[in-house]
Formats: structure tokens, C-alpha cells, sequence
């Protein structure tokens, strides 16, 4: 049986984080506000408890929002104790928290270890000082590297999140970014393209002129390269992209920038929509007629959306008839070319392999 992951979403809203990000609202990102309390932990816990099944479940707590290591030791561990009380009863797996960089030492370590907690992800957002000062992350690089070195010393498993589009970067920035997290070797990262929410330094810089959002295209293409480069490099990118809230939709809280609720769809139908391409590069001229076959968990991706791929590779290839077969035979993310009765294939994994170097 194929076990499924639930993730109970505890959000502690800007509750101890020592800086005012200029991108940050943490009341608009995570739609709560006010304090949590250990009894509000136990009583989200049994409510998801009520939804998840019971067998073949893998359930994880995880704290979200703020700096979590930067609140007080004390609270920590009254929210803590609250999770990990069903972790011991069997019921919940795991317990992750997200924090800053400059918000890890042993004291703090020990104390996640002891309450159960086993995933620990930092908010990075780049490795560049002159971003980190322009964007008042109050953090360095080195803050980081000693971070994930402590945590990886602790046993976590480490998470890594970095932002694309903030002020003062760039691509190749951000690339590099991505190469030095590599190099620290993370297990995990996010990859969340910058938005100006309301009520920001960064909403005020957009509104004079002084900072200029990256379009969805731009962070599409850019969002793709990273992913590339850190599932070919074996980190695995777990989310691209702010989960849509009430709040979080472009037109309220959002003021610009490249929101879509599905920026990771949008993000993976390019990667096929390269990958065919890839293959269709070495086929022989003068093919008007081919078939691709995929998995059907797949089939979305590999057309794209709103079938924008079909339409770009038969224009691109000068193709008459592209037909797309769905096919269970075929191996979960990897797309097969088929023409003149030869086939030819490309996994995802060996795409990411060839393009992450």
C-alpha cells in the first residue's frame, strides 16, 4: 500500500522574528493572527487527526510562520510538548519547524531533539550580503553555513527556502544561490518567486518605482532552472511558490508580482515541455507525424496549461500531427518519442541529471 503524507499546518505568525523582512507580512501570508496557545496546538492536531486515515498515513506537525527558534525557549517548548505528546502516542510521525539561519545554537538544537522534532527548514532566501542588507534580513551567508552544518551535526533533516526576484537580485544570483545552498547539502528546499504584499517596505518600494516585481514568465523560467539544479544535484524541491490563502490572491493582499495558485504546475510543464524538445532536437528531419507517450499522472504537465506545450512544439517543429498517448507502461515522469516505428525516451531524472551541471 502506497502511504500517503499529511502535514497538520500550525502557523505562528511573526511570533519572535527579531527583523521586518521588506517583503514580509506574516498576518497576510499566513491568514491568523494572534498568539497560539499549546491548547490550540492539541485541538488542530485532533481536528486533522478526525480527516486523516488511519492506516498507511505518514503525519507530520509542522510550525510554520515567524522564526520559531527565535521565540522564547519556554514557549517553544510548551508548543512543542503539545505535538509531541502524539507523537509518543504513535499518531503523528514527525515535527518540523521553519526558522531563521541566525536563530540556531546548541541550546536550541537539543531542545527540538528532546521534543520530537526531526525537520528543521531555514528561511535563506539568498546567499548574497548586498540582497540580504537591501531586503533587512539582519543575517549573513556564514549564518547559514554554520546553521545547516550545526542541524546536520544534530541529525535533522534540513530544509533550505530561497526567494527569486528580491530586490538587488538577479538570475545568475540566485543560480549561485542555489550552487552554495548545494554545497551544504540540504535534503530538502522551497523556492518561492517574490510577491509585494500589502502592507510592506517592498510594496512601498514597487509603488515608487524603485523595485520592479519579476513577471509569471520570468519566475516560471527562473523557478525552472533552480529546480533543475537542485533535483539534479539531490535535493528535492518540496514546494514552488506561496500556497494560496484567502489573502494570498493577486488583487487583495497581493499587490504585484508573479502569483499563480499553481506555480509549480506552471513550473513542471515547462520542464516537459523541454524535455520533448530535448528529443525532438535529435530526431531526424522531415517528421510531420509523431506520437509521445507518457504515465497519466503525467499527461498534465507534458500538455501544459491550457495545452499551451502542444501548440509550442508543433510550431516550433513544424509537426502536422502530434499525438499523445497516456500508457501505464510507461514509468512515472518520463515521456516516450515515438516515429517512423522507433522509440526513444527521456526520464525526468536523467533530464535534471544532464542539465544540472
Amino acid at each position: 500500500m502506497n502511504k500517503k503524507h499529511y502535514i497538520i499546518p500550525i502557523f505562528v505568525p511573526h511570533k519572535g522574528c527579531p527583523h521586518d523582512c521588506i517583503f514580509c507580512n506574516q498576518k497576510k501570508i499566513t491568514g491568523q493572527l494572534g498568539e497560539v496557545t499549546a491548547d490550540e496546538v492539541s485541538q488542530k492536531i485532533d481536528e486533522y487527526l478526525a480527516t486523516i486515515p488511519e492506516h498507511g498515513s505518514i503525519i507530520e506537525v509542522a510550525f510554520y510562520g515567524g522564526s520559531f527558534t527565535a521565540i522564547p525557549i519556554a514557549y517553544q517548548k510548551e508548543l512543542l510538548e503539545a505535538a509531541f505528546h502524539y507523537v509518543e502516542k504513535g499518531l503523528v510521525r514527525n515535527i518540523r519547524v521553519s526558522t531563521r539561519p541566525d536563530c540556531i545554537d546548541a541550546e536550541i538544537c537539543s531542545n527540538l531533539r528532546r521534543h520530537g522534532a526531526g525537520i528543521v527548514e531555514l528561511g535563506v532566501q539568498s546567499m548574497d550580503e548586498e540582497v540580504l542588507k537591501l531586503c533587512n534580513r539582519g543575517h549573513t551567508a556564514r549564518d547559514v553555513v554554520e546553521a545547516v552544518q550545526m542541524l546536520k551535526g544534530y541529525g535533522f533533516t534540513v530544509g533550505v527556502q530561497m526567494m527569486v526576484g528580491l530586490p538587488g537580485d538577479s538570475e545568475e544570483m540566485a543560480l549561485k544561490t542555489a550552487e552554495e545552498l548545494i554545497s551544504l547539502k540540504p535534503d530538502i528546499a522551497r523556492i518561492y518567486p517574490a510577491l509585494v504584499i500589502r502592507n510592506t517596505y517592498m510594496e512601498d518600494m514597487y509603488l515608487r518605482g524603485d523595485y520592479r516585481p519579476l513577471s509569471l514568465e520570468e519566475a516560471v523560467e527562473e523557478s525552472k532552472k533552480l529546480l533543475i539544479l537542485f533535483e539534479g544535484n539531490g535535493v528535492k524541491v518540496i514546494r514552488i511558490g506561496l500556497q494560496p490563502t484567502e489573502n494570498i490572491l493577486l488583487g487583495r493582499d497581493v499587490v504585484a508580482g508573479p502569483f499563480h495558485p499553481s506555480m509549480r504546475h506552471l513550473v513542471e510543464s515547462l520542464v516537459y515541455r523541454d524535455m520533448l524538445c530535448c528529443l525532438l532536437e535529435k530526431m531526424p528531419e522531415n517528421h510531420r507525424n509523431i506520437t509521445v507517450k507518457v504515465n497519466p499522472g503525467n499527461i498534465s504537465e507534458l500538455v501544459g496549461h491550457k495545452k499551451s506545450n502542444i501548440g509550442f512544439i508543433k510550431g516550433k517543429f513544424f509537426i502536422d500531427k502530434l499525438k499523445i498517448v497516456q500508457d501505464i507502461c510507461v514509468e512515472a515522469d518520463t515521456i516516450v518519442l515515438i516515429y517512423d516505428e522507433k522509440s526513444v525516451l527521456l526520464s525526468k531524472k536523467d533530464y535534471f541529471s544532464l542539465y544540472s551541471k
